[in-house]
């Protein structure tokens, strides 16, 4: 693999990032969420595709940045524009509209897309599992556990490893959440 292109990739997410912060009480980087998911994509899952390593990095500028599609085709290519595309909610529509469509596009997605979905959730469990934003109650973190396992049923398959990390993080965010923690 040329490592080239995932660090362009980063580069450019890190700029586009580089104002947001996450929820967690530390207020940590936002580019710290990215980058996660492209270790979990390397390291958990075993993934070496540029194209899905840059999406990974990328995933979020379309939806939280002023990014367009345009901006990552042309610096990019089609292959890392369509993956984020894929992967990018419509924030035009209300929030619970954009869960649902999550959840029934995840069947049909790409294998690339349902891969970087399963890793963006076990990112996400693992922040609220470890330092959840400080305004969620307990019921909105179980809330997110179920809804995130809604999307993954609908993704797995594709990649073992990941499916198994989904797992492990799953139970890890139940347990603590039934501990009170």
């Amino acid at each position: 693999m040329n490592p080239a292109p995932l660090l362009r990739a980063l580069r450019f997410a890190a700029h586009e990032h580089r104002k947001q912060r996450r929820k967690d009480v530390d207020a940590s980087p936002y580019i710290k969420h990215p980058i996660e998911v492209a270790e979990v994509l390397a390291s958990e899952g075993g993934v070496t595709d540029e194209v899905l390593l840059s999406g990974a990095v990328l995933h979020d500028t379309v939806e939280d940045t002023g990014t367009t599609l345009d901006d990552l085709r042309s610096q990019f290519g089609d292959d890392v524009a369509e993956l984020v595309r894929e992967v990018t909610d419509d924030k035009s529509l209300p929030k619970a509209e954009r869960k649902r469509l999550q959840v029934v596009h995840a069947a049909t997605a790409s294998p690339r897309a349902r891969q970087l979905k399963i890793a963006d959730k076990i990112c996400n469990l693992r922040d609220i599992t470890e330092a959840p934003p400080a305004d969620w109650s307990a019921a909105r973190r179980g809330d997110y556990i179920a809804w995130a396992a809604e999307v993954v049923a609908n993704c797995r398959g594709v990649n073992p490893a990941l499916d198994a990390a989904f797992d492990v993080a799953r139970a890890r965010a139940e347990e603590k959440l039934a501990a009170g923690d």
